[in-house]
């Protein structure tokens, strides 16, 4: 509370005018989350069509949004672990995981992604994780311009695509199995 005071007088506020923060520095880690998800809907702006003349595909945007919320760390990176361990306490967990599901769906959203199905959960799910552990490597990255976080990123991506077609193959002959074996019992007269 010492520090908010401080930085409120820095900032030309009066001292009580941390009463605004009940939850002390959380609020601000908070506000900082918040103002980064919701500015990105217009800091990402999408070309109608890619590089090759084509539509930039959902994938694509996903690993851009996220590339962009990362990259709006930067300015306070070097404090971020401390964040990451505030959010960790107890009673801020609630809230932190919250507020990434938001991010996560927020992506998604943006990136035109419009799946009804069981996918939703996971997808959002596994963004939830990839973007944790990417944010988490970037505290400790000391590369210029955080390429080996962008780095990082792409190969979390691309193992999620690997997984994904493995388990969208795997659904496929599954369901196709399933089908067959119904079908076969139809055809020996049971009543399926």
């Amino acid at each position: 509370m010492d520090a908010l005071k401080l930085g409120a007088r820095d900032a030309g506020y009066l001292d009580v005018s941390t009463n605004l923060l009940p939850r002390g520095v959380f609020d601000l880690i908070n506000y900082h989350l918040v103002t980064q998800r919701l500015a990105l809907q217009n800091n990402v702006q999408f070309p109608e069509q890619g590089e090759q003349g084509k539509k930039m595909g959902v994938g694509a945007k996903v690993r851009t949004l996220t590339l962009a919320r990362l990259r709006a760390n930067e300015p306070v990176i070097h404090r971020w672990q401390e964040a990451l361990a505030i959010m960790a306490q107890p009673t801020y967990v609630p809230a932190s995981i919250a507020e990434l599901a938001r991010l996560a769906d927020e992506i998604w959203f943006l990136s035109g992604d419009q799946s009804v199905d069981s996918s939703w959960y996971t997808k959002r799910a596994t963004l939830s994780a990839i973007y944790s552990s990417t944010e988490l490597y970037m505290t400790q990255d000391k590369s210029a311009d955080f390429v080996e976080t962008e780095q990082f990123l792409d190969n979390r991506l691309q193992d999620l695509m690997k997984v994904g077609g493995f388990m969208g193959g795997l659904g496929e002959w599954l369901n196709y199995t399933g089908h067959s074996a119904v079908n076969v019992l139809r055809s020996k007269g049971a009543r399926i």
